[in-house]
């Protein structure tokens, strides 16, 4: 099979690579990128269609670097991601889903309260036996981790090992084209990924003013490969990447046990489990040159993987197939993209704006939810339409019920 044409629209002297036709890329996004695109260390960058503004470089980017990688780019949930797997289920036996809704809602912690402290509602007050497990094959890395860098400390580690977050995290139950039924949720590594992106960005800062090295935006200060600060943020990088899979792995196992004693049989994965993180740094090898790949929110479409891009509460989303595009550094986009930020959301969507747009979901319709409604995002269908040449649909999903912190 040849590649479709490739759907790019070169930018700033052929610095960037843009898959945004037909979908929004505003002014501020435009120039984030054109600052992140003139740093000397930096490749020509793909920009995915769901590109929207974020700390220090665009949601949405992929950036090649050599001798270098700047911690803001990788943003501080780093590994987030999804899985998602098919299940046995009948979807004929999917009933009372609003009981349903609640059980899984019983079995993940989710979303935060006391400021994240001891009775916070989105961490363990009592840690479960896989928790346990898995934390115990992980806490000496971390500890190392923190040894060398007390102030990377976070307060919450093993209590949300396994928990889904807040903001667009979530769990779902859908359905695809043949009506067969799917778990899929979205994560990364809670509390303690983002306190390790924090803390080394603040730390790139400070290598930045050591050196005087002026940058166009304080938040692309990065680190140099060779130095010990650079091998400390990569080993932290590995880690937080791994929890964040753990917890994913964990919250699926947790759904997929409600599933079982709901209909009282051995709920069997039909495929295997789709897994990608979509928030990390990666070495990789592109256009005959080894370099280092920060995807910031884009997803690995190298030939053959699979992939998610999901939609938001009341759209669509894809199970996709990597096309391998070289001019993408064999990426996709992760998700919609946003078009409204939370502030704006809150101020614009009305209760029954929200209510309306996730007609026949199972999921939350209060206030608290407006920011995640599908007005504050693209269309996902002009999303998966401008990358058409980077990924093919093996599967489209319907959510039913949808789980949010």
């Amino acid at each position: 099979m040849v590649n479709p044409k490739p759907n790019c629209e070169q930018m700033f002297d052929g610095k960037v690579r843009a898959w945004t036709k037909g979908v929004s890329f505003d002014a501020k996004a435009r120039e984030q990128v054109h600052r992140v695109a003139s740093l000397p260390f930096v490749h020509p960058i793909a920009i995915m269609p769901d590109v929207h503004w974020g700390m220090g470089a665009t949601i949405g980017s992929v950036i090649p670097t050599t001798g270098a990688i700047i911690p803001a780019a990788v943003g501080v949930d780093i590994g987030c991601g999804m899985v998602a797997c098919k299940t046995n289920i009948n979807p004929n036996s999917l009933t009372r889903l609003a009981e349903l809704r609640s059980q899984i809602e019983a079995a993940v912690p989710h979303g935060r309260t006391d400021n994240g402290g001891k009775n916070d509602r989105g961490a363990w007050s009592d840690l479960p036996d896989e928790t346990i497990f898995a934390w115990k094959a992980m806490y000496q890395q971390y500890d190392a981790i923190i040894e060398k860098h007390p102030g990377a400390l976070s307060k919450n580690t093993v209590r949300q090992l396994g928990t889904l977050g807040t903001g667009n995290h979530f769990i779902e139950i859908c359905l695809d084209e043949n009506d067969d039924v799917w778990v899929m949720l979205h994560s990364g590594s809670r509390g303690m990924g983002n306190r390790f992106g924090t803390y080394f960005i603040n730390l790139a800062k400070k290598e930045m003013e050591r050196f005087f090295i002026q940058l166009p935006d304080r938040d692309l200060a990065y680190l140099v490969e060779g130095t010990e600060y650079f091998a400390d943020y990569m080993e932290a990088v590995e880690f937080a990447q791994n929890f964040a899979f753990v917890n994913r792995q964990i919250m699926l196992s947790r759904v997929l046990d409600v599933l079982c004693k709901r209909f009282h049989k051995f709920i069997a994965l039909e495929e295997e489990a789709v897994n990608c993180h979509h928030n990390y740094v990666a070495k990789e090898n592109h256009f005959n040159r080894s370099v280092w790949i920060t995807r910031k929110g884009a997803v690995c479409a190298r030939k053959g993987v699979l992939g998610i891009i999901p939609g938001s509460m009341g759209a669509r989303s894809y199970i996709v197939e990597g096309l391998g595009s070289k001019l993408s550094y064999d990426s996709c986009s992760h998700g919609a993209g946003r078009v409204m930020s939370r502030r704006e959301a809150n101020k614009t969507i009305s209760l029954e704006d929200h209510a309306d747009a996730t007609r026949g979901v199972e999921c939350r319709k209060d206030s608290s939810v407006l920011d995640e409604s599908p007005a504050a995002y693209k269309n996902i269908e002009d999303v998966m339409a401008a990358q058409s040449d980077l990924v093919k649909i093996r599967h489209e999903l319907r959510q039913i019920i949808c789980v949010k912190g």
